[in-house]
This record gives C-alpha cells, structure tokens and sequence, in this order.
C-alpha cells in the first residue's frame, strides 16, 4: 500500500509536526526519529492516518504517535521481534503490535532502540525474501 503522501513530503510533515507540537513531545519524537534514522539509514518516512509519522523498511517498521502525555513508538509486527532489553511496555497483550510509551523525563535507551529497529526491519526483510506458499486445490473424492 503506498503511502498518499510522496516520501520528500511526509518528511516536511513529520518536520512540521516536530514544531508544531513545540514541547518535550516534540524533542522526544524529534530524538526517535533521529535514532531511527541511525538504526537503518534506508528507513523511509510516510505520513499516512490523519496525520501519523510511519516508518518504514520493506513494510512498517513502526509509527511515532504523539498524545498528551506519551510519545508512543508502535512497532507493526513488535510481537514478533525480541526485545532482550524490555523496551515495549504498551500494547503487550495484542498477538502482533507492541509498543513503547515515553513519557516526558523518562530516558530512551538508545542502543537497545536502534536493535529493536534493526530486528523490526529484518522481520521485514525476512518476511518479504520467503516465497508464498503455493495455493492448493482441494479435489473431493467422489
């Protein structure tokens, strides 16, 4: 699915909603994205929802929600991604998504981040490289 918003512009968007927003969540999505960016400098940014920041390697990697008092970094396939450090701390009892609320003073652990976002975008790799099972008929015995 392509997102509706070409690449250069979602960027701008993302850019614009880091400033709009003017306050710690602002810095703190700002941060993320950075550490994103580092983790796989072949992340692609997308704006898709009313107005979400995606990104995205081979399929989501993750979305950078912002609420009143949470950053939220929402891992698209996070169920399936280890996580040794114990980042995601939302969304846990879903069987795919996981996510990892920041709070306004908390400190991001940027090591364990980037290999989240390292292992996320594997998964896709992963997922994208393996052939499709070959779809099969059933024949009734008649």
């Amino acid at each position: 699915m392509k997102s509706p918003v070409p690449a250069e512009s979602a960027s701008a968007f993302i850019d614009a909603k880091i400033n709009e927003l003017g306050d710690w969540r602002g810095k703190t999505l700002a941060k993320v994205r950075e550490l994103i960016h580092k983790a796989d400098p072949e992340i692609l940014e997308e704006w898709k929802w009313m107005g979400t920041p995606v990104f995205s390697h081979s399929g989501i990697v993750c979305t950078g929600e912002t609420y009143k008092s949470v950053v939220k970094l929402t891992f698209a396939k996070g169920a399936a991604v280890k996580d040794p450090s114990g980042l995601f701390n939302s969304s846990l009892d879903g069987n795919v998504r996981r996510a990892i609320d920041i709070h306004e003073g908390e400190a991001i652990n940027e090591a364990a981040l980037k290999d989240l976002i390292r292992a996320a975008v594997a998964l896709n790799l992963e997922s994208k490289s393996k052939p499709k099972p070959p779809r099969t008929t059933s024949k009734q015995a008649g």
